[in-house]
């Protein structure tokens, strides 16, 4: 009998145990995981070996405990200031899972829904050829355009005060398609959503994200990427050009506030990621909603949700994802719900590792 209580003692234990990670740390690892972080690590030293990273984070994440969170080489080369688990790095488009959530709580109380038009909320953007709805632009079927990159939009080094500022340099483009007849990503879409959420809660969209999506999912280390501000332990960008590391072109992020200019830790993803599978946040019938593939007008789906991919592996498992590439950095959440299993991965260069990779990583942890 006693055999048998230790062997179910040990096996609690592995999921189970009390947890002091200190941010500031460089590592930590769950001792009853010490193979599969092994594993792990060998991957992580090849990509940033063959991909010329800098610097690196990596958190994974099971139940309600995080299994591993590492920083691997620099936050800043010239100084040889390692990466560390407070490190923050620029997330992207994750920006638009994190927006996304905002969107989640307003449908819940009943501020928004998604069948709302954008007008009811931006007065200040002019109809189109046709209407367009809150779902729409959340899922990337309104037809709004992304950037110009031949006038230098991705760039861009010029600041915007305000969220109706940025809106201006599209607001007058006609729609690329007709709503819900296509799938086309779209950045702005992101600004114009984050536009629709101030107008229904008469608060400034950064605002809002600090008070009711960052401080309840407990992201005290996710912030917008101010360029103007100091921000403790934010890395510096860099970029690589024929295997030579440089430092990134200087861009300001506040054209895209909601869609890809937020800073963020490993470490704050993955313990956001917990709490909504626990949903703690929103509730499991909005969290479905905002996980659930878009249909086409056709009847065609599509791998986006509403701020998030959804797909399958190899053995059919279901997982959450969205990737985010930005001037001077590369991002990666992956999601397991079923298994309640995290992989948040960002890095301080834009690098092409996707979730192919960060696939491999969770399968090590799944097993």
């Amino acid at each position: 009998m006693l055999k048998y209580t230790s062997i179910i003692l040990f096996l609690l234990s592995k999921l189970c145990f009390a947890q002091t990670i200190d941010d500031a740390g460089t590592n930590y690892s769950n001792q009853y995981f010490e193979s599969e972080i092994s594993d792990a690590q060998k991957l992580i030293t090849e990509l940033m070996a063959e991909n010329g990273i800098p610097g690196l984070s990596i958190t994974v994440a099971k139940n309600d405990n995080i299994l591993w969170a590492q920083g691997f080489g620099f936050s800043d080369l010239e100084n040889k200031i390692p990466v560390r688990l407070n490190t923050k790095f620029r997330i992207g488009s994750i920006s638009k899972s994190l927006t996304s959530l905002a969107l989640g709580k307003l449908m819940e109380e009943g501020k928004i829904k998604l069948s709302d038009t954008i007008q009811k909320f931006v007065q200040y953007f002019p109809k189109k050829k046709y209407p367009i709805t809150i779902q729409d632009v959340a899922s990337h079927t309104a037809g709004i355009r992304n950037y110009n990159y031949s006038k230098g939009e991705y760039f861009s080094d010029k600041s915007y005060n305000t969220v109706e500022e940025s809106i201006t340099i599209f607001k007058k483009d006609s729609l690329l398609f007709q709503p819900r007849t296509q799938y086309g990503y779209s950045t702005y879409g992101y600004v114009l959503l984050s536009a629709a959420i101030e107008g229904a809660i008469n608060q400034s969209y950064l605002d809002y994200m600090q008070d009711s999506v960052f401080t309840p999912l407990k992201m005290s280390h996710t912030v917008p990427d101010f360029n103007n501000r100091i921000i403790p332990n934010r890395t510096r960008f860099y970029q690589q050009n024929n295997g030579i590391i440089y430092n990134a072109s200087y861009v300001d992020n506040s054209n895209k506030w909601a869609g890809g200019g937020f800073i963020s830790t490993s470490l704050d993803l993955a313990r956001m990621s917990q709490i909504l599978l626990k949903y703690e946040y929103l509730d499991e019938s909005t969290l479905k909603t905002l996980w659930t593939n878009t249909t086409l007008a056709n009847g065609e789906k599509v791998n986006y949700c509403i701020g998030w991919r959804k797909d399958k592996d190899e053995l059919g498992r279901s997982y959450i994802h969205h990737g985010g590439g930005s001037i001077g950095g590369r991002s990666f959440l992956l999601i397991y719900p079923d298994e309640e299993l995290t992989v948040s991965i960002t890095c301080n260069i834009f690098s092409r590792f996707n979730e192919s990779f960060v696939l491999k990583i969770a399968e090590i942890f799944i097993k």
